[in-house]
């Protein structure tokens, strides 16, 4: 067992102080924090030394980043990529490292004075990124258009309102409010900068609940929230006997829906049912139980793979071969077991589960023991497998294979199966930290194809546009990942973690990790 290392408060116990000597604690911790704040922004700006825009594309190369789908904010002279391994390294977000690494550069390139003072325990950190914030960016040596004199002379006014305890939020006004005096044109820069990182997105909060957070120029925020405000008491003078806060929500989501408008295209759904396959309590044909309940594999002949579904149709009564065929609990995917699914399906839903108007309804196959995915299928084409049974066995249930993940391909471009099959099992993209959706989303070769990598799914997984590059173009990173999709992703740095698809169960996960799979520092670290 390791031994953990000793707690400051076991060698310092406030139990022990009077309340100044509380006191006086409480200030060294905030000497101590502004101090390891500096530290960090030292830290941080020589990775990205380490980490030069050299590393990147130029814009003559395919597959270098472009800014037509979304600002990229990166420090001037900096890889693209440095927030993605800072972002690994400390478990934060992409977005919270990406203001590290622009707050730390600020402090050590633009900023120096502010760097040392908060080193020196003069300011704290909160009245350093207020100095930042408003002082960040507009020197002419770090991409803006003021002279670095006139930013250093609005520096030294902004240390003296912070050392002398001005607020944070006054501090960051005051100090922007001082370059505009000496450039005016300041803060129209910063506006039509501010206005380019426009966007809309959703965070997700307690019980079921989510904030819809759009971030646009104030005049427009307020014309917004006063418009839903209308709207809403109105309804309230209606007799509508809703809260307020409950009446402006619905009123925003039906301004953006717009469910009487018939003049649009519909928006329907597309749904995946995660369903556990069912571990059935029969014998196999030599009358001998199988372990855990389940019926045990034949051995023999082979079953044909055929995009995702396979069934004997030769005619021949002879056993199948399920080497190559997905498995629940030691056995392949059989007839019976799609009846018996297809019955606990029906029996959730009245008339049975059935895809919505317009859309597709998917059923995603997972092993009961293990979580992973085995296979995905249609409602029509589970139907039509549970009614049609084994070919070469139609009077019982012989447990040969009936489903099976989709066969590797011998070419570059996976088969609408793999790319079912691979979404269905990820979810979103791999990437640790990253989360978006699977359909927004590429499949990627993780041994790359012209290296050898085979077109399978247990060499498929789903990346982002943006950590597709990144593992294609970024030097030194490395991704391996198992059969089940266990995928670790190695910085340049040596930090290695490690993601698993959802729902593959821990303990899966370590013994994949423990038999071969790739080594990892930390399984799922937050917020992985």
């Amino acid at each position: 067992m390791t031994r953990r290392r000793t707690r400051l408060s076991e060698v310092l116990s406030p139990r022990g102080f009077s309340d100044a000597g509380l006191v006086g604690e409480l200030a060294a911790l905030a000497d101590v924090r502004a101090q390891l704040a500096a530290y960090e922004a030292v830290v941080v700006a020589e990775l990205a030394r380490r980490r030069p825009v050299e590393w990147d594309l130029s814009e003559e190369q395919p597959g270098h980043g472009v800014e037509d789908w979304a600002p990229v904010r990166v420090p001037v002279g900096v890889s693209e990529f440095l927030a993605d391994e800072l972002a690994l390294v400390a478990g934060i977000s992409r977005t919270a490292a990406t203001v590290l690494a622009e707050r730390s550069l600020v402090l050590v390139r633009e900023l120096p004075a502010t760097w040392a003072a908060l080193a020196d325990s003069l300011i704290d950190p909160a009245r350093a990124n207020a100095i930042v914030r408003a002082l960040g960016g507009q020197s002419v040596d770090a991409g803006g258009r003021v002279e670095p004199g006139i930013v250093a002379e609005v520096e030294a006014q902004a240390l003296g309102w912070a050392v002398a305890g001005e607020t944070p939020r006054r501090l960051q006004e005051r100090t922007a409010a001082a370059l505009i005096a000496l450039d005016e044109a300041a803060a129209d820069r910063r506006r039509k900068q501010a206005e380019r990182c426009a966007d809309v997105t959703t965070r997700a909060t307690a019980d079921g609940m989510g904030e819809l957070v759009a971030a646009m120029p104030m005049p427009v925020a307020v014309a917004c929230r006063e418009t839903v405000d209308a709207y809403a008491r109105m309804a309230k003078a209606e007799g509508d006997g809703r809260p307020i806060g409950q009446l402006r929500a619905q009123v925003m989501a039906d301004l953006i829906l717009r469910p009487w408008d018939t003049s649009r295209e519909p928006v329907t759904a597309h749904l995946h049912v995660q369903a556990p396959l069912p571990a059935l309590h029969t014998r196999p044909t030599d009358g001998r139980a199988a372990p855990g309940g389940a019926l045990s594999a034949p051995s023999g002949g082979r079953s044909a793979p055929g995009d995702g579904l396979s069934a004997p149709g030769d005619g021949r009564s002879a056993p199948c071969d399920d080497r190559d065929a997905a498995t629940v609990a030691g056995a392949p995917i059989t007839a019976g077991q799609l009846r018996e699914l297809l019955e606990q399906l029906d029996a959730i839903c009245p008339g049975g589960l059935q895809a919505p108007t317009g859309g597709t309804l998917a059923i995603d196959l997972t092993d009961p023991v293990t979580g992973a995915l085995r296979a995905t299928v249609t409602r029509p084409e589970l139907e039509r497998l549970a009614r049609r049974g084994c070919h070469t066995h139609p009077d019982r249930d012989c447990g040969c294979a009936m489903l099976d993940r989709p066969p590797a391909v011998d070419r570059y471009t996976p088969t609408p199966a793999q790319f079912r099959f691979v979404r269905a099992r990820d979810r979103t993209c791999r990437h640790p930290g990253c989360r978006r959706p699977a359909a927004r989303t590429d499949l990627d070769h993780v041994c790359a194809h012209r290296d050898g990598g085979a077109t399978d799914c247990t060499n498929l997984c789903c990346l982002c546009r943006r950590h597709h590059r990144l593992k294609t173009h970024a030097p030194r990173w490395r991704f391996t990942m198992t059969d089940d999709g266990v995928l670790s992703v190695t910085t340049p740095s040596g930090v290695t973690r490690t993601t698993r698809p959802p729902g593959l169960h821990t303990s899966a996960v370590r013994h994949l990790v423990g038999s071969g799979g790739p080594p990892s520092d930390d399984e799922d670290p937050p917020p992985f």
